[in-house]
């Protein structure tokens, strides 16, 4: 199992993919909990999205902006 914070373009997950599938693993799932499905570059299939997000640079639940947002209870974004 893969599990994500988030995904944008999906190279880096495509990537780890394609390397772990190498290994030949009986099985392989994708988890993720913000999905940026607008910013995709390659594809990726994902098994298992928390929620898909718009393309705006979100903070709060972990997710942070310079450090700063990471310990919000809820996710948001930022106004650009």
């Amino acid at each position: 199992m893969i599990v994500e914070d988030i995904i944008d373009t999906g190279h880096t997950l495509k990537h780890l993919k394609e390397y772990l599938m190498t290994k030949h693993p009986k099985s392989l799932k994708i988890a993720v909990l913000a999905d940026k499905a607008e910013r995709r570059e390659v594809p990726v299939d994902i098994d298992y999205t928390g929620f898909v997000i718009p393309n705006k640079f979100v903070i709060g639940y972990g997710f942070d902006y310079n450090e700063i947002g990471r310990n919000l209870p809820y996710v948001g974004y930022i106004e650009t």
